[in-house]
């Protein structure tokens, strides 16, 4: 571990509200997004802890609606639309490309500082008076209730911005920072993900600013919109909101399925099955997710043709999803997975996010959805893929960079307990509401009939058990912050070029600019685990450190140390003092003009052969090595990597 990381480049408050790093910019937005899930989680508790008996438990029918109002509108807004992209994403997307930053810092800090004034807004609309509408605002209600309508709506619509702000920079960034020899199809399939719900954020949320904005004038000056009493119209309404608000569905999906994509070739050691398709699935999704609101509507008097229209388009969606899904299963037969905590929150969610889509037929053929629509089936089928999908990958994919984002592993026995716990506590909170709403329970509703009392306490037992899971994530994430940095460069062997830099990474993210020569998960069949380090190395560069630390046995005598600083990004030289010393001292011999500490462990599978040191550099002191035209040491016999065409541009 470096002595200057991220983390410790500039100390206090100011330092952090005011970064231009992506790295702290991601780590606020994650501070952010966990602080919004607790209090979106607490008012779930409630509304299922009022809902643990018939009649009133804990709270009146007014509060019961306001509670669930700030839960959806909180977990949707505040937690799963920002929580991949923005927290995890702003994180990690520069260090794959192997960029310093975003192409638009400062756009970027400024994005953060709208998510916390819109944030803001939600929270003081719940002080003055919470709206009690729903997170949907459905009109013409939204427009007569006297509850505080205008600043929940206010404080979407500048999170609308935050999110336009945060799509727009990652577009730009995956298409002027990618390395020279980084195509689009060698890109890791994380940024495929994030770069299509890019899209979406763009086209999409200034729909859903404008519907927003339109509420709020037909609040404040009754010009008759969408209040039928004023000659205005709200299906509209609905039409405007779902434009919005399904593509906005797979805002929240589709980067959970580029962590997906990243972790199951990480923890099966092999390359990933299929990766034009999944690349391809997830631009596809993009588009047709534009096409489908009308599947919300089958209940609102549109036509019989378009009701049709809508449910053919909502089954065409479905065939990338499960494009996705069968790759992912092709990758792992016959794998010998590695069932660490990000992989068992994976196979969590492959179960989860299949029974959420699978439920989605059926509220996507029009006769079955008459039945089920505004039932608590469309609780569980939401909540389905929305929690089992969404959270699930946001959990699995925070413990997969956890280590890398802040230097520390946590312990695997508590995280794995975790990681059972919430999958069957989610399973037992959400399926028995298929059954209830198959049998007819309204959602929404503060009463029910006795006979749905057994299938509502099981569901209240099962977000108790939720709740209980979660405290434990908490407790032992926390813990680490209290540890040193004893991270790995790479604890998990995976190929993609934020592994190859140290844990947490430095300011600018690496000590060297990453050359790309190869895909993104070429090399698993190179790495092997270093007890020494807790971590994985490619099996050629720890053969070359091991004779680095021979010579330098011999040498140290007659050798300066030389600059530490000076060794390659994501090797041991650089997390483990005595062999980064030892290195640096074969680095300073007669022989090794190369530089042996140049090169990095993890880096070796995306550096071609002729960029990296071999033994025969190091351990021969006597003759100095032929000299290339720029009067660098190559090997005999070889090409230059400047002629040979091997070596690539570095990043602008």
């Amino acid at each position: 571990m470096q002595d200057d990381n991220y983390l410790t480049h500039e100390r206090g408050l100011i330092s952090w509200i005011f970064t231009l790093d992506h790295k702290r910019i991601g780590v606020m937005y994650l501070l952010g997004v966990l602080l919004s899930f607790l209090l979106g989680g607490v008012f779930a508790l409630l509304i299922r802890t009022e809902l643990f008996f018939p009649g009133r438990t804990i709270m009146d029918a007014d509060t019961y609606n306001q509670m669930f109002t700030l839960h959806g509108a909180i977990m949707v807004f505040l937690v799963i639309i920002p929580g991949i992209p923005a927290a995890l994403g702003n994180f990690v997307l520069p260090m794959q490309l192997g960029a310093k930053d975003v192409a638009f810092p400062r756009l970027n800090l400024a994005s953060f500082h709208l998510w916390v004034l819109g944030a803001s807004f939600l929270v003081l609309s719940m002080v003055l008076s919470a709206a009690d509408t729903g997170w949907t605002f459905y009109t013409p209600y939204s427009t007569t209730t006297q509850t505080a309508v205008i600043p929940a709506t206010f404080g979407a619509f500048i999170l609308g911005f935050s999110s336009i702000f945060t799509g727009l920079n990652f577009i730009v960034t995956v298409h002027k920072l990618r390395p020279a020899n980084m195509g689009f199809f060698r890109m890791p399939l994380f940024l495929w993900a994030l770069y299509s719900t890019a899209i979406i954020q763009v086209l999409a949320t200034p729909v859903l600013g404008i519907t927003l904005l339109l509420l709020i004038a037909e609040r404040l000056f009754h010009i008759g919109i969408f209040d039928p009493a004023l000659g205005g119209d709200p299906v509209l309404f609905q039409h405007f909101f779902w434009f919005y608000s399904h593509p906005a569905v797979y805002i929240m999906i589709v980067p959970a399925f580029g962590v997906v994509s990243e972790i199951i070739p990480a923890f099966c050691r092999k390359r990933i099955f299929g990766y034009k398709f999944i690349a391809l699935s997830s631009v596809a999704i993009a588009i047709l997710g534009f096409l489908v609101w009308g599947h919300h509507m089958f209940t609102s008097g549109q036509s019989l043709l378009a009701g049709t229209l809508f449910s053919a388009l909502t089954f065409l969606i479905a065939i990338p999803t499960a494009i996705k899904v069968f790759n992912w299963l092709t990758t792992m037969y016959k794998s010998k997975i590695h069932l660490e905590t990000p992989m068992l929150y994976t196979l969590a969610f492959l179960w989860v996010f299949t029974i959420g889509g699978l439920t989605g037929i059926f509220l996507g053929t029009m006769n079955i959805d008459v039945h089920l629509h505004d039932t608590y089936f469309v609780v569980a089928h939401f909540h389905y893929v929305m929690m089992g999908g969404a959270i699930t990958a946001f959990l699995a994919g925070l413990h997969y960079w956890w280590p890398k984002m802040f230097g520390r592993k946590y312990s695997e026995r508590p995280a794995k307990l975790a990681a059972v716990i919430v999958f069957v506590g989610m399973n037992v909170t959400f399926f028995p509401q298929f059954i209830l709403g198959a049998r007819g329970m309204p959602r929404r509703y503060y009463d029910y009939l006795p006979e749905f009392t057994r299938l509502h306490q099981l569901s209240s037992l099962g977000a108790f058990l939720l709740g209980i899971g979660f405290t434990i994530i908490a407790v032992y994430l926390a813990s680490t912050l209290f540890r040193p940095f004893t991270a790995a460069a790479n604890p998990w062997g995976s190929a993609t070029l934020e592994w190859t830099t140290v844990s947490p990474p430095p300011y600018y993210n690496f000590l060297e600019t990453p050359v790309v020569t190869g895909g993104p998960y070429d090399g698993y069949e190179n790495m092997r685990f270093d007890a020494a380090l807790d971590g994985y190395v490619s099996v050629q560069d720890s053969e070359v450190a091991e004779t680095s630390l021979t010579v330098a046995g011999a040498a140290d005598a007659m050798v300066p140390t030389g600059d530490a600083s000076k060794i390659g990004f994501g090797s041991p030289n650089t997390l483990n003092g005595e062999v980064a010393e030892a290195t640096t001292k074969a680095e300073g011999s007669p022989g090794n003009s190369t530089a042996a500490g140049k090169e990095s462990d993890e880096f070796s599978t995306w550096v071609s052969a002729a960029d990296r040191a071999r033994p025969s550099d190091v351990a021969t002191p006597q003759a100095d090595p032929p000299k290339n035209e720029n009067g660098m040491a190559n090997e005999a016999g070889e090409p230059s990597p400047e002629t040979s065409g091997d070596s690539k541009d570095e990043v602008s």
